[in-house]
Parts: structure tokens; C-alpha cells; sequence
């Protein structure tokens, strides 16, 4: 997987975005020759870095991809993907855009059983995973970051009682699809920066949940163990890295 021509124009967080992903896919046999990729952009930096990384890899791997980018807008503003539309067609990318009410509905009488986050994430989901049958795709892309990944599993660990994180590579339906977390090792951090420096159209996220989730509750609670010793956050995400990876042992 040669990157080494494109990396000499790219910033320090390019290059880092573009290593870490190269390095998570390799890990995990990612992906292969004629990989049909749908590419779950939803707006903001981390799904638009997932997307600006693929394509530059796209264009350096040893054999043939395709990318589609999926996106279906929850409700809350029916305009805010216009961005997305216009990047697509300058770049000639494949795409299914479209819009939805799980974001409303979410919010709704419509459901009084489960959180709005779990209600919206599930419908969602429900219907990426028609449009990768639809369009016979091999892989859905995800863009769940290494800060994802280091709050899900202490998320796990507290809700659920569970000792278990995501997954860089999840096969699903006997194998007719796989889902791929590409930024799985990627920090945050980077993701802004990168996002910032390529200029990518990223828009904020209008729902009304968005700031009021366990997510971020496990997110403070994170930072707060980690405030003043920059080590503990280093082990920490290289132990979770190495678990997801199974490179523990």
C-alpha cells in the first residue's frame, strides 16, 4: 500500500490520517481487489476525513476500488447536505443522498422505549444497509474514530458489563457484506486538524440530542482521569488499540 508520492504534499495530520488508516487496514485485511466500497458520510469531520483519505488511497493502492458515498439526512434540515452534492460532483464520486425522519420521529410520541441517539443510529443504519444490498456493495465504511472507540469500550464497561469495544472489520448477514471502521486508530484530534487543513465542507450537527449523551458523560469523565498526565491517555488508547487489533499476548 504506497502512499509515499501523495504524502510529500500533505500536512503532518494528513499524513498521520492517511498512515493510521493504511496501518488499521493492513492489521485487519480491510479490504481486497475490487472492493465495493459505500462510504457512510454524514456530515461532519470525521466521516468527511474517512472520505478525502479513501479517495487519495484510491488512487495509490496496488488494485481496484470503488467508492459510493451513502448519505441519508435524519430530518432536522432538509438543506445542510448541499455541501456534500456539490463536493460528489466535482470530484465524480458515485452517491445515494437522501432524506429521512428518523432524526424527528426519534424525538417523537413515536418512541417512548429507547433513547433518540439508539432509535436514530438503528434506523439509519437499517437503511445503509438496504442501500449496500441495493447496489451490491461489498463494504460499508463507518467513520468511527480511536476516541470512539476508547469511550465505547469504557461504555461497555459501565452500562453493560461488557469487555468490548468496535471492531475495525464486522462481517454481517453470513458474509454478504462487511462493515470497515478505517479511521479506527485515528485520534480526534488529528481528524480535526486534517479536516481543517484539506477545507472540507463539514456542517454542524442540528440535533437536538447531539450534546446530551452518554458519550460525552464517558468523555469527561475520560479526560478528567487523564487531566495533567499525558501518559495514562497513552496507555490507555495503545492498550484498547492493541485489544480491538488482537495484538494482546
Amino acid at each position: 500500500m504506497c502512499l509515499s508520492g501523495s504524502l510529500k504534499r500533505l500536512s503532518y495530520a494528513q499524513k498521520y490520517c492517511l498512515k493510521k488508516v493504511s496501518k488499521a487496514m493492513i492489521s485487519v485485511s480491510m479490504i481486497s481487489s475490487n472492493a465495493r466500497i459505500g462510504v457512510a458520510v454524514s456530515g461532519g469531520m470525521d466521516s468527511w476525513v474517512m472520505l478525502k483519505v479513501l479517495c487519495l488511497m484510491k488512487k495509490k493502492l496496488p488494485f481496484n476500488i470503488e467508492l459510493m458515498v451513502l448519505h441519508i439526512n435524519p430530518g432536522f434540515d432538509p438543506n445542510n447536505h448541499k455541501p456534500l452534492v456539490e463536493w460528489v460532483k466535482d470530484n465524480g464520486i458515485a452517491a445515494h443522498i437522501e432524506i429521512g425522519d428518523m432524526g424527528i420521529k426519534a424525538h417523537s410520541s413515536e418512541n417512548l422505549k429507547k433513547s433518540p441517539c439508539f432509535y436514530c443510529t438503528w434506523r439509519r443504519r437499517k437503511r445503509l444497509f438496504e442501500l449496500i444490498k441495493k447496489y451490491n456493495l461489498t463494504h460499508l465504511a463507518l467513520g468511527h474514530n480511536g476516541d470512539d472507540l476508547v469511550d465505547t469500550f469504557f461504555m461497555n464497561l459501565f452500562y453493560t458489563g461488557r469487555v468490548e469495544g468496535l471492531f475495525p472489520k464486522e462481517s454481517f448477514f453470513k458474509g454478504e457484506f462487511e462493515l470497515i471502521r478505517p479511521l479506527i486508530l485515528v485520534e480526534k484530534r488529528w481528524i480535526k486538524k486534517a479536516a481543517s487543513e484539506w477545507n472540507l465542507p463539514v456542517w454542524e450537527n442540528p440535533c437536538p440530542s447531539a450534546k446530551k449523551t452518554k458519550r460525552k458523560e464517558t468523555r469527561m469523565w475520560l479526560e478528567e482521569l487523564w487531566k495533567g498526565n499525558k501518559k495514562i491517555k497513552k496507555s490507555i488508547y495503545s492498550a484498547i488499540y492493541r485489544f480491538v487489533l488482537g495484538l494482546n499476548g
